[in-house]
């Protein structure tokens, strides 16, 4: 009974994190504003080139010796991204996830 329990306990595990790796795409068509209820606001707010905007989410991930996450002690770290693509109309349409080493204040959209 304990090893079935535990392997459901892994499955949903597994489920839930291959899930959120797609979470922002689940947002395409919806509003910007129901979006920032949900997420709560953006760290940044930046212009996507076409009257529109990115919102940018992002948090610091600190990885320990074995480069896995981990405790929050200095160390090798990096930024887990989300930007979300609205248009001029208050919709989102199209979301991207990347991992990059600058911090909020550095990062610059490619065009």
């Amino acid at each position: 009974m304990k090893k079935k329990l535990l392997l459901i306990a892994m499955l949903v595990a597994i489920v839930s994190c291959s899930d959120m790796k797609n979470t922002s795409e689940n947002w395409v068509g919806k509003t910007k504003s129901s979006l920032i209820k949900n997420w709560g606001p953006p760290i940044r707010y930046m212009d996507d080139g076409q009257k529109g905007e990115v919102l940018v989410y992002a948090e610091q991930i600190y990885a320990n010796s074995k480069n896995a996450e981990g405790s929050r002690i200095a160390g090798p770290n990096y930024w887990s991204y989300s930007y979300v693509y609205v248009n001029k109309e208050g919709k989102i349409y199209s979301c991207r996830n990347e991992k990059q080493k600058n911090p909020p204040q550095q990062i610059v959209l490619s065009k």
